[in-house]
């Protein structure tokens, strides 16, 4: 039996979904912030959930090269010479521990007349990793999955991660010294901070462990003694005024509002009236939903028959405080905590999606929702309240066929969030 097809709505923001991915994508971006290959010896390295196809990329440009990459499990691609490795994502496993440890081996290799291309996208948190002295890859995974379920922005997870890592925080590049190095980035952050992306393995970094014990409180983080014991030892982090960084470049070529424009471009191109609130959002799901349903409601009583739509995009990366025993992710949630507070208002339609095909955990980018979508769900007999308190929004949007999936994108921009805004039909 086939599927049902999308509404035009729904088929409209999944092109424009689509579309932010594709001006994303390595294949092609990358090759304009790709300087002429260097005489001598050139190392590859990187991390990320697009450090495959970015190192792909390269070699389209450059041909085969010596280097290391890790990526999550299911996006390697084919590379001439680069090695790929795959690991986990987004707690960190045995794979991507010894990778870390073979790439940072490769980079102390490396002399002054060396060049180090560094590929570094999100995920690279979790892929690369090297515990401080004294906690274990257990302890660190731990850390990680109770800093995924708190509920804190990616700034204060990442500080965290950062001051118990021997890669964060600049330790990659110092790694390489006297190495010359440029890093190539993918931001996945709010404010495109080169320091946040990925916690930041080539860009030094002034926070202390006195603030990172601070999230821990702030966040009700339980740790063993001895990550605190860690903490408490002088910090790996590379300060920015480090010689060791005196040779590392650190260039983002690919951000989230270049894919927030160029969506927007298209929809302009389609007789749509667009407004962008912003590439850098932050906050629970739940809230920021709230608040731009509110917007969409404003926004679509005051259109009058014959009025052009409206959509109204917005990125960034939202948190979930997680609650319940469910299966969600912020974009999924995002949409949940849509619908009920739109509760089925006519002619608005969303979507909300990881440019990453990954939202949380699930294989699931993302959900879209319209008027119909609390209707379905009675009819179904699915409490989506319920499953909102339970954090359980992908189960949800699975019942209701209204999940977006992607698949790999081999890139990663952050959140992508559209509602569009229909004008009333006019009377018969």
């Amino acid at each position: 039996m086939n599927a049902p097809s999308p509404c035009p709505a729904e088929a409209l923001l999944r092109q424009l979904f689509d579309r932010a991915v594709e001006v994303a994508d390595p294949m092609r971006s990358l090759a304009a912030a790709l300087p002429p290959k260097p005489a001598g010896r050139v190392v590859v390295v990187g991390a990320g959930k697009a450090s495959a196809r970015m190192a792909e990329a390269v070699e389209a440009v450059w041909g085969p090269c010596e280097g290391l990459v890790i990526t999550r499990y299911g996006y390697a691609r084919r590379c001439q010479g680069i090695e790929i490795v795959e690991a986990a994502h987004p707690v960190p496993d045995r794979a991507g521990q010894e990778a870390t440890a073979r790439m940072l081996a490769l980079l102390q290799g490396c002399g002054a007349d060396d060049f180090v291309l560094a590929l570094i996208s999100g995920g690279a948190s979790a892929l690369l990793v090297s515990p401080a002295e004294g906690v274990s890859l257990a302890e660190k995974a731990a850390v990680n999955a109770a800093l995924l379920a708190s509920g804190a922005p990616i700034d204060r997870m990442n500080t965290l991660r950062k001051h118990l890592s021997r890669v964060k925080g600049g330790q990659l590049a110092a790694a390489a010294y006297p190495a010359q190095m440029l890093c190539l980035m993918i931001s996945d952050v709010p404010r495109d901070d080169p320091a946040m992306i990925g916690s930041g393995p080539t860009v030094g970094d002034a926070s202390t462990a006195a603030e990172a014990l601070a999230v821990l409180t702030e966040w009700q983080i339980a740790v063993p003694d001895n990550v605190r014991a860690a903490l408490a030892r002088p910090t790996g982090v590379i300060a920015p005024a480090d010689l060791r960084l005196s040779r590392v470049t650190n260039q983002i070529y690919a951000a989230p509002a270049q894919s927030l424009q160029a969506a927007a471009d298209l929809a302009r191109a389609q007789g749509l009236s667009v407004q962008i609130l912003g590439d850098a959002l932050e906050g629970e799901a739940r809230e920021v939903a709230s608040a731009q349903a509110a917007l969409a409601r404003q926004v679509q009583a005051g259109l009058r028959p014959g009025d052009a739509p409206v959509l109204l995009l917005s990125g960034g990366e939202l948190t979930v405080t997680r609650r319940g025993d469910g299966i969600g992710g912020p974009n999924a949630e995002f949409c949940l905590a849509l619908a009920l507070a739109l509760q089925g208002a006519d002619g608005i339609h969303a979507l909300a999606c990881d440019t990453d095909g990954v939202d949380g955990a699930a294989e699931v980018a993302g959900a879209v929702i319209g008027p119909q979508t609390l209707a379905k769900a009675q009819a179904l007999g699915l409490d989506l309240a319920a499953a909102l308190v339970r954090n359980d929004a992908h189960s949800a949007f699975g019942s209701l066929g209204a999940q977006v999936v992607t698949g790999p994108t081999l890139t990663n921009v952050n959140d992508f969030r559209a509602i569009l805004c229909l004008p009333p039909q006019p009377p018969a």
